[in-house]
């Protein structure tokens, strides 16, 4: 059964497959087309050379960026969907995310994450330079917590660890704490809990318009 023809978008979509599982330096035009099962011409032909190819790799990055779409009822609701939203996307593509920073792109893939918790703070009352603060503390909570996050995950095994580390001792005679503390921590649950006492804390005060 003949192959039906490549298109760009399956030569992109299998190029961003294999820098999710191998990173971009092991990217090659021969390695791509094997993939796809067709001849490395065919790729020329559609994208272009390697460096043309990372570039529309990019640049398709930041456009799935720019799918967040907020839920929720309330917009305290919402600002927190957008920051899951967020914190999802940029694990699920970490190799992209480096590229498109190493690009200076950056900013521009950031701005519709940015866009959608601005029309949630205005809509919770925020405006002026209270509304940019809430913005940009939402964005940096995100990003601050997924480099910790995966730099933890990179990180050799500790030696003691942290179920070693705590006892009611040291932990103010708090056995409770102590038995908590030497859990692993829940990482989504983390980034949940502390979000949304960030998002309460930014909106305390705040009378939606109307």
């Amino acid at each position: 059964m003949a192959r039906s023809p490549l298109t760009r978008e399956e030569i992109l979509a299998a190029a961003a497959g294999l820098v999710r599982q191998h990173g971009p330096q092991t990217l090659t035009m021969r390695k791509l087309a094997a993939e796809l099962g067709t001849a490395v011409t065919s790729i020329y032909w559609h994208i272009g050379n390697r460096e043309s190819l990372l570039d529309a790799l990019v640049e398709r990055t930041v456009r799935e960026m720019g799918t967040l779409r907020p839920v929720g009822r309330t917009p305290a609701a919402r600002i927190v969907s957008v920051a899951r939203g967020l914190r999802r996307e940029l694990r699920a593509r970490p190799h992209l995310i480096a590229m498109v920073h190493e690009r200076g792109l950056t900013e521009r893939m950031f701005l519709p994450a940015q866009r959608a918790l601005v029309h949630e703070v205005h809509a919770a009352g925020l405006r002026g330079a209270r509304a940019a603060a809430a913005v940009r503390a939402v964005q940096f909570h995100t990003v601050g917590f997924l480099l910790v996050e995966r730099n933890r995950e990179r990180s050799p095994v500790q030696s003691p660890g942290e179920g070693e580390l705590w006892s009611a001792s040291s932990a103010g005679d708090d056995p409770a704490l102590a038995r908590a503390l030497a859990r692993p921590a829940d990482p989504e649950r983390l980034f949940v809990t502390s979000l949304r006492a960030l998002v309460d804390g930014l909106l305390a005060g705040c009378e939606s318009p109307g």
